[in-house]
């Protein structure tokens, strides 16, 4: 009844506080590796609950401070033997099973109290809402259990679930006590997260041999006399050997990269589909996208690529064994010349010979002197000599552990770059996991080793990413919103955002080698990479149950029948339209599974993402919304069928990430998704007939991410969505002329807003008073800026939008004046601009004064159909070097340009450099330019490519051999056009 008591009178400060317990309790989800985890965040939420404000806030509630007192006592009291309990339970199965029971506990708690909160939250929201509510109701917590609990638990309900839970907890404790566990007397060390600006070192040692041999293959040194057929080059090895890094040697090797017309890298892994290989392949030849989907129409278009191509073609890590697919491709690829090779990387001998491989290459363990250099080469990256000298032969038999597998030597040699006295490197050296011989078989204790010494708040991060099936390209900033909307990334530090600290931990990870094959921005930020194989094998191996991941040829029944509906994080992935149905209550895999799998029984899952390429049928997601209700994460894209979104939605209480990217059809979103109280990340990019957004949005207080680029149809926001100011994305925001609809002013409220965005419907905003409003100079987080006037616009409007000094990306679009503003020509405003694309701005008959840009290295112009002549005025007059940076330039669709002018008569003229650093040069359909400046062409210019299309007296003046001025761009290294 206490407990109970605590439940029906706490106020809304109160239940938030009960919350931390239950974030407390959820630390004990993750498997039995997670022990250091557990503690940390049972110090951090004890500390906050027990000593902060509890006492202040619950004081009045009779027997509060002795319930709590109770379950962190209980909890602590388990805390003391988790390290003990993670050592056994390996071949303990009694222990293992002690362990999952404290797991699905904390899971429910952590459920029941988020529906606790959300009851509160919905309570206030609803208050503030009903305007001619008294003021006695509007501050209650409870004015009425109808409004406070619709779709949502009873308060009796909830409290009832807490007491349960209360009591499974205390049954759990009581059992720990016949496992006779000792207790941890570890203490607890500092923390720190890795500062590096190199995440990504690819280190290679002992593989010379190796590299030449297969290039002696791929180049033809080696080629058998009169071999007919395609050459096939296999390099076989376990996981984590290299294989992958000896081809991209190869691949990347100058004398390859001139051997072969074409190259192409396909990621192949498991399941092999064809038409995603062929597809890569074709929009790797063709360097654009691929909108064939049929095998046959692919196959044609490879063969068509290919025909009487010398090509260099990867297939990286191919698990399959099944010669049909095999002979699919193979058939498509022999119409290239003899000289054409095929490069193989596979774990399986099978494989090998399945593809009827012309030479295999084994790959083995680097031998212990390599093993060791490697080792060395990263572990005492930068260090004093001191260091390395005293602990030079420890780390030698640290090395020597790691039996030569190159994975495990970096991941250990980054970890091991962390550790300063000779203690920790013993504690390594002689740590009893080397002694575990059971994750020989699964994973390297190297790994495990490397995981263990994960700070505890990234151990679960890490151990998250199982959720992605192998090979997946992983985008940061999904991961990071993912990793918010299961509540990883709270913290103590109230001066950190979730996103800062999200990012701070991927760095830590990327650093220790979790990651790897990154993809970065021009500021060097990774924005996509992948997970090894081996690393995706403990990242598997520590969740076990926990994540699931099914793809279309899955054959790995057991695991299904067996396990799905513990599931709490599953990816599902389903391609082939033709095998692949959806009924009102199951997905039935294709026959190749004998399988049938009922997502509606993982009644537990928090995160679902779901891959179908067609057929969604909207009863199916309707009962999928009324059955999952656990969700945190919700992944369902793409879909080219729905109209409507199920109204269901608003079941999800817990939601926090919610994508339905590229709906292409989707017009509306139900209502109902405004009660989705907790909802973070909110994203809706390329829903192109989408054409409004509901009125109520702006109950959505946690709303962080509202991703909506491409939508091209809606022509405003709802008017108080201004209300949701902590939004730090917005990729688009109009300008409407509606009452219920957002005008210049609401702008104002998104000062917070990070990274990109989107201004249309400009032409809407009538005097300089108005744009004023919109404060964009306040907008301090902005690195690129899209403003559209709809071919309107006046210059006092424009200059009232001068954006904030930190933009590095800067588009105008449709600006009507006939004047630029100034702050577009004052390098002492935009100080930090990199890119600059001037479009449509018809009215215009001369362009800005952009030279004076310190630090503009790309320049678009486009549709500027009243400029003629283009003069010393786009130079700018007050600096001796103009464009100094300026990389990347580009007109196109000049229609009345005709001169392009850079005077030389003045003295002053004659010393001043002009675009000392422009690589590439572009002009499209400019039909009356007459002319390029010879002092852009200057055989001194660091030019490397000039590309002249669609305008026709430019390429006669400057054809190849036939050109009056062929001379003056004869020395250029790529030409296109002429």
């Amino acid at each position: 009844m206490l407990l109970s008591n605590l439940m029906l009178n706490s106020g809304p400060q109160e239940v938030l506080q009960i919350k931390s317990l239950g974030l407390l309790l959820l630390c004990l989800i993750h498997r039995f590796l997670m022990a250091e985890a557990l503690l940390y965040i049972v110090l951090e939420r004890l500390a906050s609950v027990t000593e902060q404000q509890i006492r202040k806030e619950l004081n009045l509630v009779l027997g509060v401070e002795a319930e709590i007192r109770s379950l962190t006592h209980t909890l602590g009291s388990i805390r003391h033997v988790l390290e003990d309990a993670e050592r056994r339970q390996v071949e303990d199965k009694s222990v293992q099973g002690w362990l999952e029971k404290l797991k699905d506990m904390a899971y429910q708690m952590d459920d029941v109290v988020d529906e606790w909160s959300t009851a509160i939250l919905r309570s206030q929201i609803q208050g503030d809402e009903n305007a001619s509510m008294s003021e006695k109701k509007v501050s209650s917590c409870f004015p009425s259990p109808c409004l406070c609990f619709k779709q949502v638990a009873s308060r009796r309900d909830i409290a009832l679930k807490i007491k349960g839970i209360k009591l499974q907890l205390g049954a759990i404790d009581s059992e720990r006590g016949r496992f006779n566990f000792p207790p941890n007397r570890s203490e607890e060390r500092p923390q720190r997260l890795i500062t590096t600006s190199a995440i990504d070192i690819s280190e290679v040692c002992g593989r010379d041999m190796d590299i030449d041999t297969i290039l002696d293959h791929v180049l033809g040194r080696s080629c058998p006399e009169k071999f007919v057929g395609l050459y096939i080059i296999s390099i076989v090895g376990t996981g984590g050997m290299g294989k992958t890094t000896l081809a991209q040697l190869a691949y990347n090797h100058p004398e390859v990269k001139a051997h072969f017309d074409e190259r192409i890298w396909v990621c192949v892994s498991d399941p092999f589909d064809p038409i995603r290989v062929f597809r890569s392949i074709v929009e790797i030849l063709q360097k654009e996208s691929c909108n064939l989907h049929d095998l046959e129409a692919l196959q044609q278009k490879v063969q068509t690529c290919v025909r009487g191509q010398k090509f260099l073609i990867v297939l990286d890590d191919v698990w399959t064994e099944d010669y049909r697919l095999w002979e699919q491709l193979k058939n498509t690829l022999n119409n290239g010349v003899v000289e054409s090779r095929i490069l193989v990387t596979t774990r399986k001998e099978n494989v090998v010979m399945m593809m009827g491989t012309t030479y295999r290459h084994p790959i083995q363990e680097l031998s212990p002197h390599h093993a060791q250099m490697l080792f060395h080469q990263i572990a005492f990256q930068g260090e004093r000599k001191e260091k390395e000298e005293e602990l030079k032969e420890i780390g030698e038999k640290i090395a020597d552990k790691c039996k030569g597998l190159p994975l495990a030597l970096k991941t250990l040699g980054n970890l091991m770059r962390l550790k300063n006295s000779k203690e920790e490197w013993e504690a390594v050296l002689y740590n009893q996991v080397w002694k575990l011989d059971v994750f020989e078989i699964v994973i390297s204790p190297a790994l495990l080793l490397s995981y263990y010494e994960l700070p505890p708040p990234i151990k679960r991060c890490f151990s998250y990413c199982a959720v992605f099936p192998k090979d997946t390209v992983i985008e940061v900033d999904k991961l990071i919103k993912l990793w918010m909307a299961q509540s990883y990334l709270n913290s103590n530090d109230t001066s950190k955002e979730m996103e800062t600290l999200g990012r701070e931990y991927f760095n830590y990870l990327a650093a220790g080698s979790f990651f790897q094959d990154f993809e970065k921005d021009e500021e060097g930020h990774v924005i996509k990479c992948k997970m090894h194989d081996v690393v995706h094998d403990l990242a598997q191996f520590l969740t076990k149950n926990e994540c699931f991941n099914l793809e279309d040829d899955n054959k790995n029944e057991g695991r299904i029948d067996l396990s799905f509906q513990k599931s709490r994080h599953a990816t599902i992935i389903l391609r082939d339209r033709a095998q692949n149905c959806m009924l009102t209550s199951t997905i039935i895999l294709p026959e190749s599974a004998q399988n049938c799998l009922s997502i509606y029984k993982m009644k537990n899952l928090c995160t679902l993402l779901l891959e179908w390429q067609s057929g969604m049928i909207p009863e199916v997601l309707s009962n999928l919304f009324r059955h999952l209700t656990c969700l945190r994460a919700l992944d369902l894209r793409p879909n080219d069928d729905m109209k409507e979104f199920p109204r269901e939605v608003g079941e999800l209480i817990h939601l926090r990430y919610l994508n339905v990217s590229s709906w292409s059809m989707m017009q509306s979103l139900p209502e109902t998704i405004c009660d989705l109280y907790n909802l973070q990340t909110l994203n809706i990019s390329g829903c192109h007939c989408l054409d409004a957004l509901p009125q109520a949005m702006h109950k959505l207080i946690n709303l962080r991410h509202l991703q909506n680029s491409g939508t091209v149809r809606l022509k405003g926001l709802p008017r108080r969505i201004g209300r949701l100011n902590s939004l730090w994305t917005l990729d688009e925001f109009i300008v409407s002329d509606r009452n219920d609809q957002c005008k210049i002013e609401d702008l104002r409220h998104f000062n917070n807003i990070r990274g990109k965005l989107k201004v249309r419907g400009l032409g809407e905003v009538r005097n300089a008073m108005e744009a004023k409003t919109a404060e964009m100079k306040n907008k301090i987080y902005l690195h690129d800026l899209t403003l559209n006037f709809d071919l309107m616009g006046r210059k006092d409007v424009v200059e009232a939008l001068q954006p904030p000094p930190n933009l590095k990306s800067l588009t105008i679009i449709g600006y009507g004046g006939i004047e630029w503003p100034n702050w577009v020509m004052r390098s002492s405003i935009l100080t930090q601009l990199k890119n600059l694309i001037l479009s449509d701005c018809q009215n215009c008959s001369y362009m800005p004064s952009v030279g004076e840009l310190r630090l503009l290295e790309m320049l678009e112009i486009w549709d500027m159909d009243s400029v003629k002549c283009l003069g010393s005025e786009f130079l700018g007059s007050s600096s001796p070097i103009s464009f100094p940076k300026l990389k990347r330039l580009s007109f196109n669709n000049m229609k009345a340009w005709e001169k392009w002018e850079v005077k030389e008569e003045e003295e002053e003229e004659e010393v001043r450099s002009v675009m000392p650093c422009l690589c590439h040069l572009e002009i499209y359909n400019c039909q009356n330019l007459d002319g390029l400046p010879d002092r852009v062409l200057h055989i001194k210019t660091p030019l490397q490519e000039l590309v002249i299309l669609s305008s026709e007296i430019l390429r006669q003046r400057y054809r190849k051999d036939k050109g009056e001025d062929w001379h003056k761009v004869s020395h250029i290294p790529v030409l296109k056009g002429l």
